[in-house]
């Protein structure tokens, strides 16, 4: 495993960390399947897990929590807010009123008294930069949590919430975690520029492309995967764009095969490559993928292959740009763009 420092605050972190979207009801996960592969993560050198307090409605950090008990202070803890947590309107966003509940609901589940990164899961148009900068900065001084940072921000906004604490003289953000892969490397034209000006530690999610790059993803096969039975229109190969990932998918599979590497040894070798990322977020549903995955922990990519890489999928190009997750609100809403 390789470790890097997080951004500018001087805490290590394997190279890979651990996601745990998939515990819990989301990826029909016990607790006994959770803890056998926290178990494993931490063997194979992980020290970040990283949940969300949206993940299956809660039950994600619940059983973390469990699976953590007696060894919380040998890993660096990350959960984050923002998304919907039930039909009433004000249990989401950004809002002071929100955050410090939310935060007090995931510690509960947790059972700790402090995380390491609390993370704005989403940017919330509805509540300034101070409002929630103030808030977070609060949080982080009563001791609740140690740092803070954004998800699937914006570039602009990500530059606009640093001079937000400069100008209020508030704690600001000292991550971002952006979705990146071979096939979506759209957050290398503005967003990585920005973290790097900035000195953001960056932990990229979806390394694999939901799947796409797994391996288990292949010309002439049935596509089979957990992520394919509630997600079937991002893996109907009828969709031009997902004809495209198909096709680069087959080419990649040939680069791999030349370097000996398997599939997910090039897409996670990949994203640990570029500068401007820390950790590569992996979220193993079983132990056998956990496994499959840990193998790439010291993948190191030569020219060549980044190269070769280059030529299927260009640099800042994302072969599925509608499913980006930081599109402004005017481009998806006609009301916000027109008088």
């Amino acid at each position: 495993m390789q470790y890097r420092t997080l951004g500018r605050t001087g805490v290590q972190v394997s190279s890979l960390a651990l996601g745990a979207m998939n515990f819990g009801r989301i990826g029909h996960t016990t607790q006994d399947e959770v803890t056998t592969v926290v178990d494993a993560a931490l063997e194979g050198g992980i020290n970040v897990i990283d949940t969300a307090d949206a993940y299956s409605g809660g039950e994600s950090e619940e059983m973390v929590g469990k699976a953590i008990a007696g060894r919380r202070d040998d890993i660096v803890l990350a959960t984050k807010a923002t998304l919907p947590m039930g039909d009433e309107r004000n249990h989401r966003g950004s809002s002071r009123r929100w955050l410090v509940t939310s935060l007090d609901n995931s510690l509960r589940r947790l059972g700790v008294d402090h995380v390491d990164l609390y993370q704005i899961h989403r940017w919330d148009p509805t509540t300034s930069d101070e409002e929630t900068l103030s808030a977070l900065t609060d949080l982080q001084r009563a001791g609740k949590i140690r740092y803070f940072g954004s998800s699937t921000f914006p570039a602009y906004r990500i530059v606009q919430a640093q001079w937000a604490a400069r100008e209020h003289h508030l704690s600001r953000y000292v991550t971002e975690q952006p979705s990146y892969s071979i096939l979506q490397r759209g957050i290398e034209t503005h967003v990585l520029p920005v973290t790097e000006e900035y000195g953001l530690g960056v932990l990229a999610w979806s390394p694999l492309a939901s799947g796409w790059l797994s391996g288990a993803i292949r010309e002439g096969r049935d596509i089979a995967t957990s992520r394919s039975t509630f997600m079937p229109q991002r893996f109907d190969t009828a969709i031009p764009s997902n004809r495209a990932r198909l096709d680069a998918v087959e080419r990649l599979a040939a680069v791999a095969d030349e370097a000996g590497l398997t599939m997910i040894q090039l897409a996670l070798g990949f994203v640990t490559a570029h500068p401007a990322v820390t950790s590569a977020l992996i979220g193993p549903r079983t132990l056998d993928h956990l496994r499959s995955q840990l193998a790439a922990a010291d993948t190191v990519l030569t020219a060549d292959v980044l190269d070769a890489i280059d030529t299927i999928v260009a640099p800042g190009v994302d072969l599925a740009a509608h499913e980006k997750n930081d599109t402004p609100p005017a481009l998806l809403d006609p009301a916000l763009r027109r008088r």
